[in-house]
């Protein structure tokens, strides 16, 4: 018998997000990422944040639900950084957030300014990563996102992903009071230019955990198509095909119309999308503003 699908619930002061098995699509934008991005790094030294405000209105204007925050700039103090962006962006959109570090100082300075339930990512099935995340989880209410690798190498087997989300979640229940509906597992979508197999392994592990644990789940879904030309169609196809096996929302450029509109299909397709009404309402305002051009 398949697990209860459950639904994790993210919040601004202002706005309320659910992520689930029979929810549209969770579209989280990326963007707000010094990662790769020379220019915007030497800005966020200088403390100048103009670029954080136009990728928050790219990313809401395209149609994000929830925004990935990332300062992880070298030769800077990124809890003060994380914090002043955070601060920056809520004053800017009412959208839900996650905050996006692997320093544990930096978690706990942006989730002492945010003003909701956020998105925490993210933890490993490694203990010593758990023990320093998971109870600053619990003190501020957060969700987290957790992917199921640990000390040794990213496990290929769909058995080992498996067996690693059963002991995130056990952990994260039972040693820290961390509702289940909280975890948000990532099934770990690695570069299909790397090995072409590698999709078909994931699929496994989405349905896997969909079915026995019922939690929703999350990648980073450029991941895939990485080294590969054509991308954006790579990911258009990949995405509905991921949602089909229980991947619920993505972190992503949201700024993609192509792999955008492949993904609110898909929710039409799903029964996601009541009478397919977001879909019509998207495509009457693109229509419109074709119309005005």
């Amino acid at each position: 018998m398949a697990a209860t699908p459950l639904q994790t619930v993210l919040r601004s002061a202002t706005k309320e997000v659910v992520i689930g098995h029979e929810n549209r699509f969770c579209l989280i934008g990326e963007r707000i990422n010094p990662t790769g991005r020379r220019i915007f790094q030497e800005q966020l030294r200088a403390g100048d944040f103009s670029a954080i405000e136009r990728d928050v209105k790219a990313q809401v204007e395209a149609g994000a639900d929830v925004l990935d925050i990332n300062m992880g700039v070298p030769l800077t103090d990124e809890p003060e950084l994380l914090a002043k962006a955070i601060t920056m962006v809520q004053e800017l959109t009412d959208l839900p957030i996650c905050i996006d570090s692997s320093v544990v100082e930096a978690l706990e300075a942006g989730l002492s300014v945010y003003q909701g339930r956020a998105l925490v990512n993210s933890i490993t099935a490694e203990d010593d990563r758990m023990a320093a995340i998971l109870p600053l989880v619990k003190k501020y209410d957060a969700a987290i996102i957790a992917l199921p690798n640990d000390h040794d190498e990213i496990p290929m087997e769909a058995d080992k992903r498996v067996e690693l989300t059963g002991k995130i979640i056990r952990v994260a229940t039972e040693e820290y009071g961390i509702a289940q509906a909280d975890i948000v597992i990532d099934p770990l979508a690695m570069p299909i230019g790397a090995d072409t197999g590698t999709t078909l392994v994931t699929f496994e592990v989405m349905r896997r955990i969909r079915d026995d644990f019922g939690v929703n789940m999350t990648c980073g879904a450029s991941n895939v198509s990485f080294g590969m030309p054509g991308r954006h169609t790579l990911n258009a196809t990949w995405l509905p095909m991921a949602m089909t096996s229980g991947l619920t929302s993505a972190i992503m450029d949201a700024r993609t119309p192509q792999v955008i509109e492949a993904v609110k299909a898909a929710d039409v397709f799903l029964g996601h999308d009541d009478w397919g009404m977001a879909w019509i309402s998207a495509h009457r305002a693109k229509q419109a503003a074709e119309a005005t051009a």
